[in-house]
């Protein structure tokens, strides 16, 4: 599930003497872009586990193990997302709250 998000965050240690002030290069993608890919993987199984469960609750031939295993995936990514989220948060206000 973390292979399934981070996938498509490029390695820094697949850079060597990566700076992390430098300009990217002119084929590497923004950080916007990686995040926003990632946030879609979040969204997509989100969408998955409420496909396994309404299957479940209609009836129409999803086992009860797969709509668990979709929504616990689905819980997991969240939780990684969010997780994210506040440390980016937490670096942020930490970095505002340096006087110069």
């Amino acid at each position: 599930m973390q292979t399934t998000l981070l996938s498509s965050l490029p390695s820094l240690a697949a850079v060597p003497g990566a700076n992390p002030l430098a300009r990217p290069a002119a084929g590497a993608a923004p950080f916007a872009d990686a995040l926003q890919s990632a946030l879609t993987g979040v969204d997509n199984l989100r969408q998955e586990a409420s496909a396994a469960v309404t299957g479940l609750i209609e009836g129409s031939g999803v086992e009860i193990h797969d709509a668990m295993i979709a929504t616990q995936k689905a819980d997991m990514a969240f939780e990684l997302a969010l997780a994210v989220r506040n440390k980016a948060v937490a670096a942020y206000q930490q970095v505002m709250s340096m006087q110069f």
